[in-house]
């Protein structure tokens, strides 16, 4: 169990059964249930028992039976058809998943030889797989189940909408000292629910470096498991674009603005998606940085 919390992969020597009995009290969810292999004791086969493509299970298989010279056995079914598949292409980009549901429906209709439509509000570079149709929000007779690479929860280009969220969106906050951690956070989600930005694509937190030791920020990017990056005075006036000015923050700061200009470095020079908010002690921002979509 403990494994099964905190690690990537558990790989088995013996039999599938003993493995099967291991894991099923700890099985949850295929978002969080890391890889599982089992070996059989003689070396012949190395079969990809649980978590094949978001767990990284299938690819793990390949590479440890290449080592071992053993026969990789994978039974998924996009896999043994050479179908394209969300999940690999999702956790390959380095995003979430929203609507598992819709995930399978589009391995299904892939399967069937059905259409499947792909909508991105990002750019994309590679050869778009076979089965996926290109489509936009108002592409008219577009199929019925698609994907749409987003970061806003209210985009559902497709009757079924499976949505992939790119780390792409940094969240620069500042705020007054010692202040309360709950406001932070509260602040925080409401920041993102104004600007309906999807909390999985944020990717870092940011703020001044006079900030680094405040609790509350740093509560926030533990709990939202997200690095918490603070910059320098002289950083933050080098930040490039138009930013909201006040000057009191550049009394106590040194700078006209920490949450806008931090934001905007947080995303490596992006730009902002959402410009300065300040309530209840907190100021937030939010940058988008540039990213794109691969095929391979």
């Amino acid at each position: 169990g403990r494994h099964f919390e905190t690690d990537d992969a558990i790989i088995f020597v013996g039999a599938c059964g003993i493995a099967v009995r291991s894991i099923a009290p700890y099985v949850a969810s295929k978002k969080s249930d890391p890889a599982v292999l089992v070996i059989d004791e003689c070396g012949k086969f190395v079969i990809s028992l649980l978590s094949g493509h978001l767990g990284g299970a299938n690819e793990l298989t390949l590479e440890v039976a290449e080592l071992l010279g053993a026969v990789p056995v994978v039974t998924t079914a996009t896999d043994l058809h050479h179908r394209f598949a969300v999940d690999v292409f999702a956790k390959k980009n380095c995003c979430g998943i929203q609507n598992m549901k819709a995930a399978k429906e589009v391995s299904a209709a892939l399967l069937a030889g059905e259409p499947v439509g792909f909508y991105s509000e990002f750019p994309w570079t590679g050869k778009l797989p076979e089965g996926l149709e290109e489509s936009s929000e108002d592409t008219q007779d577009k199929p019925e189940i698609g994907i749409a690479v987003t970061i806003h929860p209210t985009c559902k280009p497709f009757t079924s909408t499976v949505q992939i969220i790119p780390r792409v969106v940094t969240l620069g906050m500042g705020c007054r000292r010692n202040k309360e951690a709950d406001v932070i956070e509260k602040e925080a989600s409401v920041c993102l629910a104004d600007a309906d930005i999807y909390s999985q694509a944020v990717e870092k937190l940011t703020s001044i470096s006079i900030k680094k030791d405040e609790v509350g920020l740093q509560k926030l990017a533990e709990d939202w498991r997200i690095p918490f990056i603070t910059f320098e005075e002289e950083e933050l006036s080098h930040a490039e674009g138009e930013f909201t000015p006040s000057e009191f923050v550049k009394k106590i700061t040194g700078v006209n603005n920490v949450c806008e200009r931090s934001a905007v470095l947080g995303a490596e020079q992006g730009r902002l998606i959402k410009n300065k908010t300040g309530r209840n002690g907190v100021t937030t921002a939010l940058a988008l940085r540039n990213w794109e979509v691969h095929f391979e």
